[in-house]
């Protein structure tokens, strides 16, 4: 069955004219000329578009009015049409519970045939239909009052659709996977509907319904209708473009949608063609798997570039675009067979000072451009021009993942994402496919490469600043994610959570937690702030780490972020990333947005710095610092003769400190292989030179004067109730020491720290009398006095065997309960 003669009998059967030219190849001129399309220049260099100028001799209002009419007209097709996949969807979900009976109507993998891309051309529809339908109902006139002309001049030049279309052009690939599935989806009706009387009522008495109007359909015709309107879709674009005038907004993304559509239309055929030209072993065909934009940086320079992933190989294009009256071009670069292909990823490589200005340069730039487009009405072509060429600039720069992809024949090739998760995405892709052992037969490469141009699922790069109209959901301002804990792994791992925002590249998109101890269920508790602007997703992996390196990813998922739901207050959630879960917390804060900053946000310092101040700018109880000395202490250096005791090289401990003072994460990174001492001395060395001791000096007299109660019990209770008047991030600090200290002492038969050797380590730096003449009017005690005390306290808390539980993090307050979400 053709799927194009079938088009043109159908049309022809609705009195719609259709010229049929002598070559069945070649799809008719007017709806699908043979024309590629540039997903490079276009839309960035609108000039390069060959379309004449739209011949009218109507007056912009009366084009402009014509153009309403025509929206409207397609808004009530597009709703008849999502009415039909809807009454073809009907009984998908009864077919697929019935093929797991013992008399199913269709098996699981007829329904799965039978329905294949609806579900997803019914998504890709319904979210044209409400975005196409609230702006018309949002800029459509409805006072008929005088004056109404000029309204509807000022209107028709305010609503802006051309990103719907060019948004919902960009996915017509899907139309490519129902049609090529498309006879053998006819095939299964037909032959279920003569063989099985069960499906025949079905198939004959389909459904749709408007209202209290209802409309017959049997299966075929509805498994016909996509066919039927994606063959209109450049009538209709075309019909759109002529009454919208050039000076329209919508012009230059109406014009790129059209040369999509006519550039997928006319390729149809030959898609089909092609992939059925090569047989590869175990009677696979050559099949485009994936395909996108990356930088490839194999010979030195970044490069921009196409990648296409077959079946069983890896094709790396550079795009050509073409003069005129010729047709685009993809040019070879290099290809690698999949059959034993290696993978190797590095994560977040430093960029350099010199690449660090002339990116903050760009992106200051760009936010400049950007806030003078707001302040306009509609976007300027020229001016958007300028935001997407910068924004091109961004993405062959910026990316700093690496994945390296090696050959037996010894080719090797580096390819740059600017996303982890876009890098998992193709590594998971390439793996999956080398694991099948698929043998390659040698491409023509020539007929490889041109074959891009009509086989391509992704038409342009993925650049915010082509989206002519904002999305009123998007986030503008500060978005803050508390990352918690995870559980679900696999196995023991130190492990980081990645955390990914999309919208303009004006600010960092990207940030990770430090790395977690060894464990089966990690804890960070650490909040990671971005400025954003334009978004609309957020992304989360979690990485297992080996020796400091990158090892593999154990989970990713993604989540729509929408500004009419997350508040200034904390929403917690949980994300399940596969077979591990993540704990975090979301809130956001909208606001105008600063222009980028020419250096890196720098962490502030936390030695030497009150410890209120520093679980403050943290956002927890117990600083990251005590916290990660203390879990690395208890990991490998609890049968250490002398922890605490023994102390590490001065020059280690001055490292760590430093590192701690500057970047949490990589301090933590190199936490993981100091030397068990200097671990323990740095924790020292931390609790020694806070300004004020955990425990305040104003109780240094009371907690002395309860060594005078001979009842153990009263003194305890008097000590408590001491440390209960603490502020709380002191308090929980001391607590969580506490509980650490005692369960170091019940190694002390090989570590040789009993609790007496411990309080004598900790008591001065914890316990601290108060300075003479700083407001200090009680008695004075020589300094061994004030030893024995601050010993003899700290042995006294220890010796208590129902210390209150340390809290180290701090309650995140939610707006309702706990959400799940499932990716």
């Amino acid at each position: 069955m053709d799927v194009y003669q079938e088009a043109v009998s159908y049309l022809e059967s609705q009195h719609v004219p259709v010229l049929v030219v002598a070559e069945a190849d070649v799809l008719e001129e007017d709806v699908f000329q043979e024309e590629a399309v540039s997903c490079l220049l276009s839309p960035l260099h609108p000039e390069t578009l060959d379309f004449p100028d739209t011949p009218t001799l109507c007056s912009p209002e009366e084009m402009l009015e014509r153009r309403l009419v025509v929206l409207k007209g397609i808004l009530e097709s597009e709703e008849v049409y999502l009415r039909e996949l809807e009454a073809l969807l009907m009984p998908m979900k009864a077919l697929r519970a019935s093929a797991g009976t013992s008399q199913p109507v269709l098996s699981s993998q007829q329904v799965q045939t039978v329905f294949y891309q609806v579900p997803e051309l019914r998504d890709m529809h319904q979210s044209f239909y409400s975005g196409l339908k609230d702006r018309l109902s949002s800029h459509c006139p409805t006072d008929p009052s005088t004056g109404e002309e000029a309204k509807m001049s000022y209107t028709g030049f305010e609503l802006m659709v051309g990103d719907l279309f060019l948004k919902m052009v960009n996915q017509i690939g899907v139309y490519g996977g129902f049609i090529g599935n498309y006879e053998e989806a006819v095939e299964v009706v037909r032959k279920c509907t003569h063989s099985d009387p069960r499906f025949r009522t079905l198939a004959q008495s389909m459904m749709s319904h408007n209202g209290s109007d209802k409309t017959k359909y049997t299966f075929e015709a509805l498994l016909y209708k996509p066919l039927d309107r994606v063959t209109k879709t450049t009538l209709v674009l075309r019909d759109l473009l002529k009454t919208t005038p050039v000076e329209h907004g919508d012009y230059t993304p109406l014009q790129e949608a059209l040369r999509l559509s006519r550039s997928f239309l006319s390729g149809v055929n030959e898609s089909s063609q092609c992939k059925r030209e090569v047989t590869l072993s175990h009677g696979l065909r050559r099949q485009l798997m994936r395909d996108g934009f990356v930088v490839d940086a194999s010979e030195g320079d970044r490069s921009l570039r196409h990648l296409f992933l077959y079946t069983d190989l890896l094709l790396c294009t550079r795009f050509k675009h073409a003069t005129r009256g010729k047709q685009d071009q993809y040019r070879f670069c290099w290809y690698l067979p999949l059959a034993g292909l290696k993978l190797r990823w590095v994560a977040d490589q430093a960029r350099s000072p010199d690449a660090h200005h002339r990116l903050h340069t760009i992106r200051t730039k760009m936010h400049l451009l950007r806030q003078q487009m707001r302040g306009s009405r509609g976007f300027a072509a020229r001016s958007r021009k300028k935001l997407e060429q910068m924004e091109l600039m961004l993405l062959t720069h910026s990316p700093v993942y690496t994945l390296e992809l090696h050959s037996p024949s010894g080719k090797s090739h580096t390819l740059l994402f600017l996303s982890l998760y876009e890098l998992e995405e193709w590594r998971e892709a390439i793996h999956k496919l080398t694991t099948d052992n698929i043998e390659t037969v040698p491409p023509d490469l020539l007929t490889l490469t041109s074959a891009c141009v009509k086989l391509r699922m992704t038409q342009q790069p993925p650049l915010h600043s082509t989206n002519a109209v904002e999305d009123e959901a998007s986030l503008c301002g500060t978005l803050s994610v508390a990352i918690h804990s995870a559980c679900g792994l696999q196995q023991p791992a130190c492990a980081y959570v990645c955390v990914e925002v999309d919208g303009y590249e004006f600010y960092d998109k990207q940030a990770q937690t430090h790395s977690s101890i060894h464990s089966l269920n990690p804890h960070w508790d650490q909040e990671l702030s971005f400025q954003v602007d334009g978004a609309q997703e957020l992304r989360v992996l979690c990485v297992s780490q080996s020796d400091g390196q990158d090892g593999s990813v154990l989970g990713k998922a993604s989540v729509k972020l929408d500004s009419k739901t997350l508040t200034k207050r904390w929403r917690r959630q949980t994300l399940h990333l596969g077979q591990v879960e993540v704990t975090l917390s979301l809130k956001y804060c909208p606001h105008p947005l600063e222009p980028p900053s020419s250096t890196p946000q720098q962490q502030q310092p936390v030695f030497c710095v009150p410890i209120q101040t520093v679980a403050q700018q943290e956002g927890v109880l117990v600083p990251h610092v005590v916290r990660c000395c203390v879990e690395e202490v208890e990991r490998r250096g609890m049968d250490e003769v002398g922890i605490y005791r023994v102390s590490g090289t001065t020059s280690d401990i001055n490292a760590l400190k430093t590192a701690f003072n500057s970047n949490l994460r990589e301090a933590v990174t190199r936490l993981r292989s100091a030397e068990v001492n200097a671990v323990s001395g740095v924790l020292k060395l931390y609790l020694r030179e806070l300004p004020e001791s955990l425990m305040p000096t104003e109780l240094f007299q009371g907690l002395a004067r309860t060594l005078d109660i001979q009842d153990i019990n009263s003194r305890l209770v008097s000590m408590l109730s001491l440390l209960h008047s603490c502020p709380e991030p002191n308090r929980h600090t001391f607590l969580f020491l506490l509980h650490h200290l005692q369960r170091v002492s019940e190694k002390q038969d090989v570590n040789k720290m009993t609790l007496m050797n411990l309080a004598t380590v900790f008591g001065p730096s914890l316990i601290r009398p108060p300075v003479v003449g700083l407001g200090h009017d009680g008695p004075t005690m020589d300094i061994s006095q004030e030893v024995v005390v601050q010993v003899q306290v700290l042995f006294c808390y220890l010796q208590c065997n129902n210390l209150p539980e340390a809290q180290t993090s701090l309650p995140y307050d939610t707006d309702s309960e706990d959400e799940t979400t499932h990716m």
